[in-house]
């Protein structure tokens, strides 16, 4: 028996659809998704809820807001093949694998990477490839990328990503300081990017050697 089905339901319900997620795909995923699994075990009572949550390594699980909406941002047609920069809990990755695409996802953190690797093998998610490094400097050996989406926030678009995405392709990144940025959907036209401002919101600082020092 499943004992957050009815909690997930009102996630769902509250923090994606009367939120103005448009995309039934976005809200379907997330209600097969078991976020519960996804964060630490004494925090379980709170994983559906609309807050952050610490997964520890001075990293957090995202709101359920800012993950449908970044999916939203992102206009999957569900054959793509995208790049996630920092994996994390593993939770965004799951519910793009769930809509149907290819995720390659890169994660700074060993212990936090290899932690989702045993999630994902428990839960099924064989089309999530993950890979412990430098989120800011990408995954070459799968380039080009349709999408790329970027889950912590860099001072600006890094090159290399810019270099790895696929013609037409797109980029939603959170772009600004340490705390506060501004996501930026950047869409690459032959050698030209062009970019689309949104909102606010704050995530944790992308570190790498084209983000920010340790």
């Amino acid at each position: 028996m499943d004992m957050y089905k009815r909690h997930r339901d009102e996630m769902v319900q509250r923090f994606v659809i009367d939120a103005g997620i448009k995309d039934p795909r976005i809200a379907d995923a997330m209600r097969r998704i078991q976020r519960h699994r996804f964060v630490e075990p004494a925090l379980a009572h709170q994983a559906y809820m609309d807050k952050s949550l610490p997964i520890g390594f001075g990293q957090t699980i995202s709101h359920p807001t800012t993950v449908a909406y970044m999916t939203q941002l992102l206009d999957l047609k569900g054959h793509e093949r995208i790049l996630e920069i920092g994996t994390g809990s593993g939770y965004q990755a799951a519910v793009l694998a769930e809509i149907g695409v290819k995720v390659y996802s890169i994660e700074r953190i060993g212990d936090l990477s290899r932690r989702v690797q045993k999630l994902f093998d428990e839960l099924g998610y064989y089309t999530v490839g993950l890979r412990i490094g430098d989120g800011s400097l990408g995954w070459t050996a799968h380039a080009p990328y349709d999408r790329i989406i970027v889950t912590a926030g860099s001072p600006e678009p890094p090159k290399a990503l810019l270099a790895q995405l696929a013609e037409k392709g797109r980029m939603v990144i959170p772009v600004g300081g340490k705390t506060g940025q501004k996501l930026m959907i950047i869409t690459r036209q032959d050698d030209k990017y062009d970019i689309i401002e949104h909102d606010f919101r704050d995530f944790v600082p992308l570190i790498g050697k084209k983000g920010w020092d340790l």
